[in-house]
């Protein structure tokens, strides 16, 4: 008798199905900059407007089918896809990772971890190291994600378990970590600004918000493994390609390849010492110009350093093991490495046109006035506002990709509002955030959508935007109802959400 599937697993079930009825992602992304272009005309011929709250300007939406916006169109339609920010990140890391990949350095490390590392441990993991792979950029999506599929393969798990773990981490958990990012400064400035509308002596800190993202890192990570081992696991079930069971060679580290880890972990640790003697004196050659780490060519370069390490070890290892015998050897791992992004790169260029024509008709901007006029205007009490709140930033955020565009757009408004309501800068900020991460991992607008589609596909031919959302949409859910529950005890407790970074103002 066939096993009762649960209302969850047929829900999911049927949001996959009615997802991948949908046309190939790539063309889907294609009507999505259509519907743009007729929604931007349509808008414009109704006077559609706002007015935004940091400039006093009226924001009018842009026709992109006038003579100016064809032309537009034409003009940039090479720039929009090379211009493409995950684009050259993804290229440029795929490089450094195919070296590492081809020298088989990769593999040998998979089956040291996997063969040392506890089992029921390793989502945990993934999970844990997701979150943290955010201090680092982007490298989370390029590195991590894919990797996880590997591991998961390799214990005989279903690899596309293994990236959504991974990516819950990378992406859900964006607003926790246990170390400060590029976006905390960012963020933080932006907030500031917000504030010295009301007192022009106001300022918020990079660490406004760093207590509150460490204990949300165990959280996150908590709740993005339970997820995975009673939801996503048991709905994807066995994984099976066609008799290869994905073990092949899975057996204990022979000891050359034992010798090309050492030797290629001794070249990290060179590589590792001379970024450190860079950064640790205050007049270090590889610090920011201002002297910090956080705006370091390490910090804001880590895609360079990715590969430098990535080519430093990989190298080291091939030819360790006889892998790598002259530089051709090299160069080939590396064109092979890209080749496995052509579906990718197809999707990018149609995402890029989409994501184009979205910022330039302004349809997003003038929806998230509107949308945030009508919060303004509720006048809740604070708990209420900071539940509609993380609802209104998770529901923009799958209108508006960038996190510091709409911080730019919504702390003018709700800045002020809290701190006329007697609540802190810092309160508003981190609410913001709990918002902007829960959705990331099923917003079509999240920059490295396509790539998570590609990235599934070459475990399941079929997948497509139905696939990623079905399998995402429990860990939104979840992450939105743990989060918003720890922050609403936290302020119920009175605890401050970072050093010198109150509740109250």
């Amino acid at each position: 008798m066939a096993k009762k599937r649960s209302f969850v697993d047929r829900l999911l079930n049927a949001t996959e199905k009615v997802g991948n009825a949908l046309p190939h992602p790539a063309t889907l992304f294609l009507l999505f900059a259509v519907s743009v272009l007729i929604f931007s005309f349509v808008a414009h011929l109704f006077s559609w407007s706002g007015i935004h709250p940091g400039t006093g300007e009226e924001v009018r939406v842009v026709n992109l089918l006038s003579k100016e916006g064809f032309h537009r169109i034409l003009l940039e339609l090479v720039e929009n896809f090379t211009g493409f920010a995950p684009l050259g990140i993804v290229l440029v890391a795929m490089l450094g990772i195919g070296i590492a990949e081809g020298s088989g350095l990769i593999g040998a490390l998979i089956r040291m971890l996997v063969l040392s590392a506890p089992k029921r441990l390793l989502t945990f993991v993934l999970v844990f190291a997701g979150i943290l792979s955010n201090v680092a950029s982007d490298v989370g999506y390029v590195l991590l994600i894919p990797l996880a599929g590997i591991i998961f393969k390799a214990v005989g798990r279903h690899p596309i378990t293994g990236m959504a773990a991974a990516f819950a981490g990378v992406s859900g958990g964006f607003s926790a970590n246990l170390l400060l990012g590029t976006v905390d400064p960012l963020l933080a400035g932006l907030s500031t600004e917000a504030a010295q509308i009301v007192d022009p002596l106001y300022e918020v800190n990079p660490t406004a918000n760093y207590y509150f993202m460490v204990v949300s890192t165990f959280v996150i990570a908590a709740v993005g493994t339970l997820v995975t081992e009673k939801v996503v696991a048991p709905r994807l079930g066995d994984y099976s390609d066609n008799g290869d069971d994905g073990n092949e060679g899975f057996g204990p580290l022979t000891p050359i390849e034992k010798k090309g880890i050492k030797w290629s972990g001794l070249v990290t640790i060179l590589i590792t010492a001379f970024v450190l003697v860079g950064l640790i004196p205050e007049n270090g050659f590889l610090r920011g110009s201002d002297g910090t780490v956080l705006n370091s060519p390490v910090i804001r370069g880590v895609v360079a350093w990715l590969v430098i390490f990535s080519a430093g070890a990989g190298i080291t290892y091939g030819i360790v093991t006889k892998k790598y015998r002259n530089d051709g050897d090299i160069m080939n791992s590396m064109a092979d490495s890209l080749k496995t992004l052509a579906t990718y790169m197809v999707l990018v260029f149609f995402a890029a046109q989409f994501v184009a024509y979205f910022k330039w008709s302004n349809l997003g901007l003038i929806m998230a006035i509107k949308g945030a006029g009508f919060l303004a205007a509720m006048n809740t009490g604070l708990i209420p506002l900071v539940i509609v709140f993380i609802i209104f930033a998770a529901t923009l955020n799958m209108f508006m990709g960038s996190a510091s565009a709409k911080w730019a757009l919504l702390a003018p408004i709700f800045i002020p509002i809290f701190m006329f309501l007697g609540y802190s800068p810092e309160l508003a900020q981190v609410v913001f955030r709990i918002g902007d991460s829960v959705t990331n991992i099923i917003s079509p607008m999240m920059s490295f959508f396509a790539l998570i589609i590609a990235f599934i596909q070459k475990y399941d031919k079929k997948a497509g935007i139905g696939t990623v959302i079905a399998t995402m949409l429990p860990y939104s859910i979840a992450f939105m109802i743990a989060w918003t529950i720890l922050i609403v005890l936290w302020v119920w407790i009175g605890l401050p959400l970072g050093p010198d970074a109150g509740l109250y103002y």
